[in-house]
């Protein structure tokens, strides 16, 4: 067998499956999509769930794919042996109810002895210890000898999870040679010694789990195989572990060369080489699939790999910030099977800088105080950081509990992790409650619209239609008819747009005869049966079978449409101005307003919204003409659509083309030509959570609008400074402002000459007492800031003084203490002295031994302060 690189790798093995007619997928996102299950994409099988259940029909029966993963109940074991790794890919072919045992095994042979050339005399099999049919195949069709044919036990060679589809397992083994074994004679696949690495498993799903151990047939049988590049690699290359492979040994060299250090030198230095190395690669390719660091859910495991990361550039030597340097060794090694790496280089790369950045603010005070933490427990005797404090860290500094716990380690003492989760929970279940829980009707009365065929929707071509009423409900109840109140209309067709994809539903008006109803708002189900809200505008009843005409409110729909619009111009411009990473993460639509949530890392600047701004106006007076076309999805897709993120398209999808500016998946209403639009102006942009911007925009009227109020802005502002020409109004507000600021200099000027006067109108009043000279003096006059420079000349003055000056405003009262050099000397400490008297006011308060502040809230005790501060010394 030849060395074979990584890639290489990879590309003969999808080569090789596409010849026994398999489809060559694309890698899945690391992000699940519809599969609240899973946190982040673990195995090859993952996302093909929908097809072996059946949920959804695959694009064809025989499918490969080289699956990105992600598995994160490690990470704290990363880099501590060189087996562990977060990130990873799976090579997988694939059979729905296509191809099965006698041919899935003898390819697995093939391609392990033919295309990669492995000596026989080195590969084993092992089958499950009942499965006879593929122990056959390895034996009489492939010709293994039998004494290489391994059965194992349920344990090992079985795949079931609960109830449900499962079957039995083949698995292919690499025989690494003796001096990795265990010295047995009865040494062999099963064995718990490193001799024998496993590289490929082939699951037979064949049997239904019914949950009580009762096994039958399935009518179709699936193929589900699994099988490490990484691995894979190890063995083509002769290499031990994943950190030799080519591709991820060229990230560890950087590594090395960035820290100056040599990798197996020092078995420390070389756990933190491991942990960077094995991060880098997790890191850039989530955030390549959209993942923002966060403090909850898989953003809060990207979070945890990069901090952990640059940690461990700390503890190596590297000094500032180091990983979007390095992660451009990861795009170089696999931008040929990921090209999207490189396109998202430059997005990539200020994500982990603005996350180490961030890291860095929060590790040096976050040590000191974890410092200071543990040489309390150490000092107490105890073996466990209580939860209290781990919890605080986390809570109040945003110190990662995955770097306590780690630290904690390396100190010898444990995590109290179930008394942190218990405050987390707490904390969780406090903000829950505290949220706004929506409901209404479509929450409690959607049962009855369950069986309700789905409403036919003919609102893309027209506004008015005649419709029939399937079904009226009224406070949750089916009713026969209904002649007052508020109710619920399902009709069989519709004009009325239900909400959804981020546009709100159409209102205007259904009518029978002359019995006229105001529809407030349409929504629809997940079945797509709309309902109309309604009210009665005149006297009348309407029921169940009643023919109706249906009327939308045709300048609503219009400033919809304009609006939904305009957002595809501004996703579209957005890309242009700040890069192809920009993705949707929620829309909002209405007749008013648009607001567009978007992925991106930082505020964005006046000339980058300026320039957005500009191109969709530019796109609107070029009356680009819009097109709705339904199609497939991998034919919309091929055309460059731009589809929703996490969004699941079922069937037929309607893409939107506005020319060849923009091309979308999208089941709102739209212009038919950009003209429409009229004019696009961006109200606000704004950050809504990490990663995550906000744009608000208006078109059409809604800018005119926008523009009357400012011009009626500019005129108050005009006839509040007495400005007839509004061209002035900004040369006389720099003059305001220049006299504003003249005029509070001479103001802090007469207020300094007046404390000076003050203060030495207190010197009468110092007390000698001892080696110090005591002064408490109450002020009420001053602001915090001129007491404590009032305290500051004092201490200029007198080496030897010791004062507390205070102010009371609105029953508060401030208190600035001050110790001169030699009163500091002798011992006398300003913050001390203010936690001893504050709370005789009510307050509290500290500082440093020469200058400190407090405050408090009962000035009736202000005597008994005074007494307690001459009484000190």
């Amino acid at each position: 067998m030849q060395y074979t690189g990584l890639n290489e790798l990879r590309e003969k093995y999808l080569s090789f499956f596409e010849s026994k007619g398999h489809l060559r997928m694309k890698s899945f996102s690391l992000i699940p999509h519809n599969d609240k299950s899973l946190l982040l994409i673990n195995s090859g099988m993952a996302p093909l769930k929908p097809y072996f259940t059946g949920a959804q029909e695959p694009p064809c029966r025989r499918v490969t794919t080289s699956q990105k993963c992600i598995r994160t109940p490690d990470i704290d074991r990363v880099g501590h042996t060189a087996r562990h790794g977060t990130y990873f890919e799976m090579l997988g072919n694939f059979s729905f109810g296509d191809y099965f045992k006698h041919q899935a095994i003898p390819w697995a042979w093939e391609f392990v002895t033919k295309v990669l050339e492995i000596p026989e005399n080195l590969l084993w099999a092992t089958v499950y210890e009942n499965d006879d049919e593929a122990y056959d195949i390895w034996a009489k069709e492939v010709g293994m000898p039998e004494e290489h044919i391994v059965r194992l036990g349920k344990a090992d060679n079985f795949w079931e999870h609960g109830s449900g589809p499962c079957g039995p397992c083949s698995e292919i083994y690499f025989d690494r040679g003796e001096k990795y074994g265990c010295g047995s004679k009865d040494c062999k696949p099963g064995c718990d010694c490193d001799r024998y690495m496993e590289i490929w498993n082939n699951v037979f799903t064949q049997f239904d789990n019914d949950g009580n151990g009762n096994y039958t047939e399935l009518a179709s049988k699936n193929i589900d195989t699994g099988m490490g590049l990484e691995r894979l690699a190890c063995v083509m290359q002769g290499v031990d572990n994943l950190f030799e492979v080519d591709t991820v040994r060229r990230i560890l060299d950087k590594v090395c060369s960035l820290a100056g250090k040599k990798y197996g030198d020092d078995k420390k230095n070389d756990v933190s080489i491991r942990v960077i190395t094995d991060h880098i690669r997790g890191s850039s390719f989530m955030i390549c699939d959209g993942i923002i660091p966060s403090n909850e859910g898989r953003g809060y495991v990207l979070r945890r790999l990069v901090r952990r990361a640059s940690r461990h550039g700390r503890l190596l030597g590297i000094s500032g910030a180091f990983l979007s340097e390095l992660c451009e060794v990861v795009i170089c090694e696999n931008e040929s099977a990921y090209p999207e790496l490189r396109e998202k280089a430059d997005y990539i790369k200020k994500v982990l800088s603005i996350e180490e950045q961030r890291f860095f603010q929060t590790i040096d005070s976050g040590l000191a105080i974890l410092d200071t933490m543990i040489e309390k427990t150490l000092a107490a005797g105890k073996k466990e950081l209580c939860a209290e404090d781990s919890f605080k860290l986390y809570d109040t500094y945003g110190f990662p509990i995955d770097l306590t716990d780690e630290i904690l380690g390396e100190k010898g003492l444990k995590l109290d992790r179930e008394g942190f989760d218990k405050l987390m929970t707490v904390q969780r279940e406090t903000a829950r409650k505290n949220r706004s829980m929506g409901g209404g009707w479509d929450n409690a009365g959607q049962s009855a619209l369950a069986d309700i065929t789905p409403t036919e929707f003919l609102g893309y071509t027209d506004t008015c239609c005649k419709a029939k009423v399937v079904a009226i409900i009224a406070d949750d109840q089916k009713l026969d008819s209904v002649s007052e109140g508020d109710f619920t209309l399902v009709l069989d067709k519709t004009v009325f747009y239900g909400e959804g994809g981020g546009q709100v539903g159409d209102v205007g008006s259904v009518l029978k005869g002359d019995v006229k109803c105001k529809v407030t708002d349409t929504k629809k189900t997940k079945e797509n049966v709309f309902y109309h809200l309604c009210s009665f505008e005149n006297d009348g009843v309407i029921s169940v079978g009643d023919e109706v005409e249906c009327k939308v409110c045709a300048c609503n729909r219009a400033a919809i449409a304009r609006n939904h619009s305009s957002v595809h111009l501004l996703q579209a411009a957005l890309r242009e101005v700040l890069g192809s990473h920009v993705e949707q993460s929620g829309s909002y639509v209405d007749a008013n307003r648009s607001r567009f949530d978007f992925t991106h890392f930082a505020a964005m600047t006046k000339e980058e919204l300026d320039k957005v701004e500009n191109i969709v106006n530019e796109k609107i007076l070029a009356a680009l003409k819009c097109s709705t076309v339904v199609t497939d999805l991998e034919s919309a897709q091929k055309a460059g659509a731009m589809a929703l993120f996490g969004e699941k398209y079922h069937g037929d999808v309607r893409m939107v083309s506005m020319g060849d500016f923009s091309v979308e998946l999208c089941g709102g209403t739209h212009v038919d030509n950009t003209s429409c639009i009229g004019l696009f102006k961006i109200v606000s942009e704004s950050g809504i959570a990490a990663g995550i911007r906000r744009i608000e925009a208006v078109t059409a009227k809604g800018v005119l609008e926008l523009l009357y109020g400012e011009k009626a802005l500019v005129d108050d502002a005009c006839a509040a400074l007495n400005v007839n020409n509004r061209n002035e109004l900004a040369v006389k507000a720099q003059q305001l402002e220049a006299t504003l600021h003249e005029q509070k200099k001479l103001i802090e000027k007469l207020n300094a000459k007046i404390d000076s006067a003050q203060v030495s109108a207190l010197e009468s009043s110092i007390i000698e007492k001892g080696q110090v000279k005591l002064l408490f003096s109450r002020l009420d006059s001053m602001t915090p800031d001129r007491l404590r420079q009032s305290c500051d000349m004092l201490k200029a003055k007198f080496e030897d003084i010791v004062c507390v000056l205070c102010a009371v405003n609105d029953s508060k009262i401030v208190f600035a203490a001050a110790c001169g050099k030699d009163a500091v000397a002798k011992g006398a400490h300003a913050g001390n002295i203010l936690k001893k008297i504050s709370p005789i006011v009510g307050g509290g308060g500290g500082g440093r031994p020469d200058s400190a502040s407090s405050g408090g809230k009962d000035p009736s005790k202000l005597d008994d302060a005074k007494e307690a501060f001459y009484a000190m010394f």
